[in-house]
């Protein structure tokens, strides 16, 4: 069976890692993912970009890679599409035109109840299936959508958790996110951090960076001892200060204590703050306040990341209540959704 992948994304990939080794050998994967799944059709890290502003710069080789795909559809069983919306919609849209019966997967499925409402009857009239990983995204679809919670995938990978946590806090890992605009932006007032509480630090680095990009965009991080295996470091650390994004819902499902803080491009942060209306950015806390109705970490955006708001949230974090409501994160979520995800594809 030939799939027609488009996974953009570094979690996206990780997250078909784990589908991969559920699936059939005689599976074949074509189009864009990571080299090491097979032959993509392009560089991944040429794809790496951040925001509003960067992606429109790249608009027209977005286009044409669209166009390619389109075409290899033609080729291809089926249709696997995995996050990345902003790609990944309008390349739904014109496979449904162009072959009205080839079948469509959109495994985590566009944030569309955040965002724009307006595409969930797009979504549900596009796409074959919608394989979820929030439980209560299908709550903002029709009865009759073709919609499913599978699990999160972060439950394929994350198999440790923590059941205590130690009473002194002697471990910090930092993680200034994995694009460079996070990290130039998140980076000073992390290392201010680490001097004013004065702990043993780690530094979360993506490995694929060379040692003229850790110098450009960490500056000096003598304070700090580099590791780059962010589930370990997790698990080793008694306590973390992380940037928004996939490793929030990581340290919040293994249970380590950490504070989430996000500074982006002025431009993108006025964008999407007239499109999105959420009272918070972190997964974990969006998912928690569903069924718990509050927030499980403190959050800080934009010109809120101060030195003194995070010494403060550090000092007044409640651990034990945060160890609870880990676990009742995880009982949401229930289980991974690799093996749901490889039924839907070999059914």
């Amino acid at each position: 069976m030939k799939i027609l992948v488009s996974a953009l994304e570094h979690s996206a990939n990780v997250h078909l890692k784990s589908l991969k080794n559920e699936l059939d050998n005689d599976v074949e994967f074509m189009g864009i993912f990571n080299k090491e799944l097979g032959k993509p059709i392009v560089d991944l890290q040429t794809l790496a970009i951040m925001g509003f502003v960067d992606a429109f710069k790249k608009l027209n080789y977005f286009f044409k890679l669209n166009s390619q795909m389109v075409e290899m559809a033609k080729d291809a069983d089926k249709v696997l599409l995995i996050d990345s919306s902003a790609f990944n919609l309008p390349l739904a849209k014109k496979i449904k035109k162009r072959y009205p019966n080839k079948e469509i997967i959109y495994y985590i499925i566009p944030q569309a109840w955040a965002w724009k409402p307006k595409r969930i009857p797009i979504l549900s009239k596009t796409i074959t299936h919608l394989a979820s990983i929030l439980p209560f995204e299908k709550d903002y679809y029709p009865k009759d959508a073709p919609i499913t919670y599978v699990g999160h995938p972060l439950l394929d990978q994350i198999k440790e958790f923590k059941t205590k946590l130690n009473d002194e806090v002697k471990n910090l890992v930092f993680m200034p996110g994995s694009r460079k605009g996070e990290i130039k932006k998140l980076m000073p007032i992390y290392r201010e951090l680490q001097k004013k509480l004065n702990l043993n630090s780690v530094v979360v680095i993506p490995k694929h960076f060379s040692q003229k990009d850790v110098d450009e965009l960490y500056g000096d991080i003598s304070g700090f001892e580099i590791k780059h295996n962010a589930h370990r470091c997790l698990l080793e650390a008694d306590f973390a200060f992380i940037c928004s994004g996939t490793a929030t819902l990581e340290s919040a499902i293994i249970a380590t204590p950490f504070i989430l803080s996000y500074i982006a491009k002025p431009l993108d942060y006025f964008i999407a703050s007239r499109l999105v209306k959420l009272e918070y950015i972190g997964l974990s806390n969006i998912m928690f306040s569903k069924f718990q109705h509050r927030s499980m970490h403190p959050e800080f955006i934009q010109d809120k990341v101060t030195l003194n708001n995070l010494v403060n949230a550090f000092e007044s974090y409640n651990t034990s209540r945060f160890l609870d409501d880990s676990k009742l994160l995880r009982e949401y979520l229930k289980h991974g959704s690799s093996k749901n995800v490889a039924k839907i594809i070999e059914s």
